[in-house]
């Protein structure tokens, strides 16, 4: 009985949820990623009103480059244009892990704003926190017109597969003008506008230990705001909701929780970086122990962005994919009797030396969540993250959810037993002594914690 009523709390928490009308014919499924980066360069191309585009960073490679040069080109050809970008603001003033930060994308901006001197691209900078460890800018999306192209990429070579290698998300276009407007609104009032928000392509940009306490406050004020709209759809009609938070109790995180035990049949989920938090790992026993199906599907720890082949010299940072894949087999340890039954399928994605950065959640054929979130302690607590949440009572998605479905799966192998998994004996000596030393002294528990 008392299942029954946390189920219905569950599923009202979905029905309260406000939702705008969707038309079927106005959401695209994009199933690779060089699809992505054509459909994104020709929405700039294409843009009378606006384009803000959200992300991680941009980086200076032949894919970022091409973006931003596409940015200054309809700004040129359009001078009404509204153009803006927003990067995390640590991460655009460093260079990649392990490489010296002698030439960032932030100096790139800055010479590309020089070189297109009356063209004005700005390029915002946001510090979710004082440190980039602890918590960065992970809202994506990019509103361009009425439109909210959506993936849980950033914007370089690998994840818009600009060379041959490609680096694997999900790709989604929506078209609806009252979840556009909603986005935008939100961006231009809590980022653009955000306190300890600076321009990042002017060379006069303060220095971080500047405006410390300005971030501080800044990360306050983001906890405290969220989209405040009234839906126009019901519960029985296609609609979407758009969801955004920072910390632990954000209606974002709230509604992943009350998402998955609302699976009747099956649920699936797409995480590159298995480190889920204790609340869902719950929320997934107690699926089985339901009789529900559970899917999940990760990246092997070679198609991780960290991983390090063991020809290449090791640094710290490599040691993560094996973190993961420890967390990955001690979860199924404790689960090994549902994969005996089928009824939990794990699967790992691999293909050559690409890498994967899928997330999501699908429930039954209802509810598919578009995010960024990487469903992990960081992403729970430290990062600004947003999603759209796609409600489908009637299946007529079906198809496209499927096809995407069945090309993520075409990668992947079944693991049918924990035992598959390498356990810490059988990793490269570097690897396994920097593990045995985090044990040592407990701070593998806060790594986890973090990233």
């Amino acid at each position: 009985m008392l299942s029954k009523f946390k189920r219905n709390k569950h599923q009202q928490h979905l029905a309260q949820l406000p939702k705008l009308s969707q038309s079927v014919d106005d959401v695209a499924f994009f199933y690779a990623p060089a699809d992505f980066r054509e459909a994104l360069l020709a929405k700039i191309a294409s843009a009378t009103q606006r384009i803000c585009i959200v992300a991680l960073y941009l980086e200076q490679d032949d894919g970022g480059k091409g973006i931003l040069q596409a940015l200054y080109d309809a700004k040129r050809q359009r001078p009404e244009l509204d153009v803006r970008v927003l990067v995390d603001w640590h991460r655009a003033q460093r260079g990649r892990i392990g490489v010296a930060a002698s030439n960032t994308n932030a100096d790139w901006y800055c010479r590309m704003a020089q070189e297109n001197a009356g063209v004005d691209v700005p390029v915002y900078g946001v510090p979710v926190n004082t440190r980039e460890a602890l918590g960065v800018l992970h809202f994506k999306g990019f509103i361009i017109d009425d439109c909210v192209l959506y993936s849980g990429a950033s914007l370089n070579d690998v994840y818009l597969h600009q060379h041959d290698k490609y680096r694997y998300d999900r790709y989604h276009c929506v078209r609806n003008q009252q979840m556009a407007d909603i986005m935008f609104n939100w961006a231009d009032q809590n980022l653009v506008q955000g306190r300890g928000v600076h321009r990042l392509d002017k060379p006069d940009r303060p220095r971080s230990p500047e405006i410390k306490n300005d971030v501080r406050l800044y990360r306050q004020e983001l906890r405290d705001t969220g989209y405040h709209y009234q839906g126009d759809a019901d519960n029985e009609q296609l609609s979407v909701t758009p969801l955004v938070g920072l910390g632990k109790s954000s209606v974002l995180n709230k509604t992943i929780f009350h998402l998955m035990p609302c699976a009747e049949h099956k649920l699936t989920i797409c995480t590159p970086y298995f480190n889920l938090p204790a609340l869902l790992v719950r929320n997934i026993i107690q699926l089985l122990r339901e009789g529900k199906k559970v899917e999940i599907i990760v990246g092997d720890k070679t198609a991780n962005d960290f991983y390090i082949p063991e020809d290449q010299p090791f640094k710290i940072i490599g040691a993560l994919p094996y973190l993961y894949e420890i967390n990955l087999r001690r979860f199924l340890s404790r689960l090994q009797y549902y994969v005996n039954t089928e009824q939990l399928v794990v699967r790992l994605w691999k293909d050559d030396d690409n890498t994967y950065h899928l997330k999501g959640m699908w429930v039954d054929d209802e509810w598919m969540l578009l995010t960024g979130n990487n469903l992990n302690p960081r992403a729970w607590r430290l990062d600004l993250e947003n999603a759209i949440l796609i409600h489908d009572p009637q299946h007529q998605l079906a198809a496209s959810r499927q096809k995407e479905l069945e090309l993520i799966r075409t990668h992947t192998t079944v693991v049918k037993h924990y035992r598959d998994l390498q356990s810490i004996a059988d990793y490269p000596v570097k690897v396994r002594k920097l593990i045995r030393r985090l044990r040592r002294i407990r701070i593998d528990k806060l790594i986890s914690r973090i990233l």
